[in-house]
């Protein structure tokens, strides 16, 4: 029986979907117009990479039942303490630059409603900042009360998605489509740039692993995974091919509000408005949900003394108030570091370091299933798990590979930070 303190399917579903569908869908056409017809195959390799892992964090939830704080606890539970600070360490910093990219990306599009939000850098950040501190403060109540605003937040920005990629393809240039793709000159450079920029987009596909004691079970959990996921990439391409096929990528390239530029060539005025105040909920939606874990995943550290007792200090409501706090306030340093940037810039720049930061959480847990697998009866089944989990381990390094010398630098660097942290802790 359901405990009245965990929650169900639906509003677990809401937290990978939610997550999933953020910021990322809502600029990347903009930052793909470059690449054309590769992004389309960027598309498809970040889907499959997606699901793969959503497969492996199934598996790992499902015979890891009592591990909270998803890659992390898995990667402790298989590799042990040291590797699992470095996953806990990397899979932070991925989160506070996904929230620093998630409040960009929602200034752009509220800046389609209120022109004066965009008025100046300071007016953007600032506006973002008010975004990120109010998610905080609703963070700091009960999961139950968090659960209820990522559910209704995820059906009000699903709903007109779905509107583009059903009555949206009724308005598609099928000519423009086709000169768009034709025109093309298709290398592995540019597809691997493209897989690395959408797969951003499915990070967050293992949300529903990471507050997993507040969950009914483990069924619940695999399945919003798996399901999450595969709902999340047909909306990614449906969508995708409908903006493409009604924007020039010469114009979308320069878009700050992609979706509510097509809406505007389809259905005017209205339409775009729409958009926006869609685009706006959903990565209010998903800026809530990163919220969450970006709180969660020190707390878990900080139970098993792998990180500062700080982040293990919880609220009334059981919230780890100190280590949300913390994390919003590295969110606001990014995001004020970068405000020299246009929007569409410093929204790329925090994408690759938060894809970059997110696969080292991703490749340990991979490691973890891989010698899970290995304790399993051998069998048909178990050499499938094998195939997946490698597919999976070599979609990961295949990204870091995508993620440019800039950002790999940075993100080693941030890395190495964590050391002497660990050290420091480890001595007392």
């Amino acid at each position: 029986m359901q405990k009245s303190s965990t929650i169900g399917f639906w509003p677990t579903t809401s937290f990978v979907v939610g997550n999933m569908i953020g910021s990322g869908i809502f600029l990347l056409p903009a930052t793909l117009a470059f690449y054309q017809l590769n992004s389309l195959y960027g598309w498809l390799f970040s889907t499959l990479g997606a699901i793969l892992l959503s497969v492996v964090f199934s598996f790992l939830s499902k015979h890891l039942k009592h591990s909270e704080g998803g890659p992390y606890a898995y990667t402790v539970a298989g590799l042990g303490r040291f590797p699992g600070f470095l996953v806990a360490w990397g899979y932070w910093i991925s989160i506070w630059s996904t929230n620093a990219a998630i409040a960009v990306a929602l200034v752009g599009y509220l800046k389609v409603i209120f022109p004066f939000v965009g008025a100046s850098p300071i007016h953007s950040i600032v506006t973002g900042l008010v975004f990120v501190w109010l998610f905080t403060w609703v963070n700091s109540k009960k999961l139950k009360t968090v659960g209820a605003i990522q559910l209704i937040t995820t059906i009000l920005k699903v709903l007109p998605l779905i509107g583009l990629c059903t009555i949206g393809l009724f308005y598609c240039d099928w000519g423009q489509l086709s000169s768009w793709f034709t025109t093309s000159v298709i290398s592995f450079e540019s597809i691997t740039a493209a897989t690395t920029l959408t797969f951003f987009a499915f990070l967050g596909m293992e949300s529903a692993t990471i507050p997993s004691k507040g969950i009914a079970n483990s069924t619940i959990i695999k399945k919003a995974t798996i399901y999450g996921t595969l709902f999340t990439a047909v909306i990614y391409i449906l969508s995708f091919i409908v903006i493409c096929s009604v924007l020039p990528p010469n114009i979308l390239s320069k878009s700050e509000a992609p979706f509510a530029d097509s809406a505007n060539v389809i259905w005017g005025i209205n339409g775009q408005l729409l958009f926006a105040w869609c685009a706006v909920i959903s990565t209010i939606g998903a800026l809530n949900g990163w919220i969450l874990i970006q709180g969660k995943i020190p707390y878990s550290a900080s139970i098993d003394k792998l990180f500062p007792s700080v982040f293990g200090k919880v609220n009334k409501a059981h919230s780890p108030i100190y280590g949300l706090i913390i994390s919003s306030i590295l969110v606001s340093i990014l995001m004020a570091l970068n405000y020299s940037k246009s929007l569409v810039d410093a929204f790329s720049f925090m994408m690759k370091l938060s894809t970059l930061s997110v696969i080292t959480p991703y490749i340990f847990s991979i490691i973890t299933f891989f010698l899970m697998v290995r304790r399993m009866e051998v069998n048909s089944k178990t050499f499938a798990n094998y195939v997946v989990a490698l597919m999976a381990l070599l979609f990961c390094c295949w990204m870091v590979f995508g993620c440019g010398f800039e950002v790999v630098m940075y993100g080693l660097i941030l890395l190495a930070l964590g050391i002497p942290l660990y050290l420091l802790i480890k001595q007392k």
